[in-house]
């Protein structure tokens, strides 16, 4: 990267800034959730349209866009947002909440779409100058927060085709605005659903003998099986099986016919991740045999874990320290949050990073939580690292 791509980069971006933040809010003020993001596509297109760039609309929502030239035998540069929203009450306080009710951008995909957004503008203003010399593919991805997520549907329409690596960021409200937290290797976990479910013919409580007793069956799966977990799979590889919900019964004196527990198993490493599954069912199975009950597990693989590239990130770590300073740069902690940015790794080299979006000196805010607020001066920071990492 020339150094007058450098300096122009920055004012161009500075350019751009209010008008990216405009389109962050406009975003925010009508979040659609996944696979209906159809007005959220329209308005990325229409704003890519008149930058001169052809974006392609994919097959149900998302779209993505080159920028700069096809370069022979070097591939692009891919820099990937999720775009879609969650269903919860939107509490922000802000001039731009929600107006649709029930939905809200509260993991920050408004913020995600509008960095790669300015970053692609900022690019195609550089390509226009004859100052990129390496082509780039922005890709607005649909429906991130649930399983099976959009990166399936992106990735089955070829949108990695002519791609070499792939960066991305995630707002972190832990950390402060003007901060960027990387890792080399896994970053986020793999995270799937579990669904166990037992049955029999059910009983009166005085005579539980009579029948399998699916309550005492299922409180021994959801005490013993993380336990097992815990010992048939390397304790490095972070897995972790929570229950989030229990149904079982609604009178105190009757044994109900079915039990339900459903959870989320979670883990640091792909190898281990690859095991779990048939650890999980035998795990089932061999805890709940004295008790005469039938089972079912259902156990949808989620995400792998996102394994940032140690030169990918390394990219990102040389970008940011060149926005931030050398201090702007930190160590991000694991998290166990899953995030489908990993099925792109597993195609390309690749590394996400986390970009913090907290105003010094504030309330700490988290993500999944409606009154999630974030310090936008974040959106131009982004920007500038993955324009950055593009530009070589």
């Amino acid at each position: 990267m020339s150094a007058a791509a450098r300096a122009r980069l920055d004012e161009v971006v500075a350019a751009l800034e209010d008008e990216v933040v405009a389109v962050r809010r406009d975003l925010h003020a009508h979040p659609e959730t996944a696979r209906q993001e159809v007005r959220t596509t329209a308005v990325l297109a229409e704003r890519l349209r008149a930058a001169g760039l052809q974006p392609r609309l994919l097959d149900g929502t998302g779209l993505t866009c080159d920028v700069g030239p096809d370069v022979p035998g070097r591939g692009r540069t891919a820099l990937r947002a999720d775009i879609d929203a969650l269903p919860l009450d939107d509490v922000c306080g802000c001039d731009f909440v929600s107006t649709v009710p029930g939905v809200a951008h509260a993991c920050g995909h408004d913020v995600h779409a509008a960095v790669v957004l300015g970053a692609g503008l900022a690019l195609a203003r550089l390509a226009e100058e004859g100052l990129l010399e390496t082509g780039v593919r922005l890709i607005f991805q649909p429906a991130e927060e649930i399983m099976p997520g959009g990166a399936h549907d992106v990735l089955a329409q070829g949108v990695l085709d002519g791609v070499e690596r792939i960066v991305a960021v995630h707002t972190e409200p832990k950390l402060d605005v003007g901060q960027l937290g990387t890792r080399i290797g896994p970053i986020t976990s793999a995270s799937d659903l579990v669904t166990v479910t037992l049955s029999s013919s059910g009983g009166h409580t005085s005579r539980p003998h009579l029948t399998g007793d699916v309550v005492y069956a299922l409180g021994q799966v959801i005490t013993q099986v993380p336990a097992v977990l815990g010992r048939r799979l390397d304790p490095r590889s972070g897995v972790n099986l929570t229950w989030g919900a229990v149904e079982a019964g609604n009178a105190h004196n009757a044994i109900p016919a079915t039990g339900v527990a459903k959870g989320t198993l979670r883990c640091l490493d792909v190898r281990a991740w690859e095991r779990a599954g048939q650890v999980l069912l035998d795990a089932v199975e061999q805890v709940v045999a004295p008790y005469d009950v039938e089972v079912s597990v259902y156990h949808l693989r989620g995400v792998p874990p996102v394994d940032n590239d140690a030169e990918v990130t390394a990219a990102l770590e040389a970008a940011g320290a060149a926005v931030l300073g050398e201090d702007g740069v930190v160590l991000t902690e694991q998290s166990l949050g899953g995030e489908d940015f990993a099925w792109y790794l597993t195609k390309v080299p690749g590394a996400m990073a986390r970009l913090g979006t907290a105003t010094p000196g504030q309330r700490r805010y988290d993500i999944h939580q409606g009154d999630l607020v974030v310090d936008e001066r974040a959106i131009a920071i982004g920007a500038r690292v993955l324009a950055r990492v593009a530009l070589g």
